[in-house]
């Protein structure tokens, strides 16, 4: 896995894999793109995301819509790293089964998602699911 960050000028980077997908960021002084942090969270939500639809899908769940809210504090002195982490998964569908989407949630936190366990080194981790009828 490789990545390339190029500077754009003022606070702005591009980085690009090696597949060429490229994602814009920069600092609360930049005009392109979300924070490197704020690309910290945004990679918890996909990785925690993409495993429990990945779960749910293989249990046979049907869902109309599902999200991931992701907050975070840092910690007052540098490195400023994650201190406490907030994730919420919401979903939206007839008669979703409570233990299974509780047990999708349980297999990423516990197991599956990488970014995840890479934030919990530093952070506490809490976590919550909602379920709500289809729109």
């Amino acid at each position: 896995m490789q990545i390339t960050a190029k500077w754009l000028g003022n606070m702005d980077f591009e980085a690009e894999n090696t597949r060429g997908h490229k994602v814009a960021m920069s600092n609360m002084e930049g005009t392109i793109g979300p924070t490197p942090m704020e690309l910290v969270l945004m990679g918890l939500g996909g990785c925690t995301g993409l495993d429990v639809i990945s779960i749910l899908n293989k249990m046979r769940i049907d869902y109309r819509r599902f999200e991931v809210q992701v907050s975070g504090e840092r910690a007052e002195d540098h490195p400023k790293v994650f201190s406490q982490v907030s994730v919420v998964y919401k979903i939206w569908g007839d008669n979703i089964p409570e233990e299974k989407l509780a047990r999708a949630v349980e297999l990423t936190q516990e197991k599956y998602c990488s970014v995840l366990h890479m934030v919990n080194k530093t952070a506490q981790i809490q976590y919550r699911y909602e379920i709500n009828p289809a729109e």
